[in-house]
């Protein structure tokens, strides 16, 4: 049993960061899984998602509308029931993080 709960898990969370990757910075033409805002995803007992994020900025026009459209959207994935989103300022965000697609996309590489 615990293979399929470990199955069934991975699959959500897959659809999990699927739904994230609908979700844009405003002022960056990549969306926030790829820019490295996503610290930490989880998936707890009856299927309660707990999502550690970030931003740009601490000043970011979109401090509230960002993690907020990013619950959204994972409320949308079949079997989630609820979603807790935390954000951190700790490690600060740096370019680093970003993706290779994402430096690509801007013209980083």
């Amino acid at each position: 049993m615990s293979d399929t709960v470990t199955t069934d898990t991975r699959a959500l969370k897959e659809k999990i960061v699927s739904a994230i990757k609908s979700v844009y910075d405003p002022e960056i033409p990549v969306d926030v899984y790829e820019l490295g805002l996503i610290y930490e995803i989880n998936v707890y007992p009856v299927n309660n998602v707990y999502v550690l994020m970030t931003l740009t900025s601490p000043a970011c026009p979109s401090a509230e509308a960002i993690p907020s459209e990013i619950e959204e959207k994972i409320k949308t994935v079949e079997g989630v029931n609820d979603v807790n989103i935390e954000l951190t300022f700790d490690p600060p965000y740096t370019q680093d993080m970003m993706s290779e697609a994402a430096k690509l996309e801007l013209g980083f590489l």
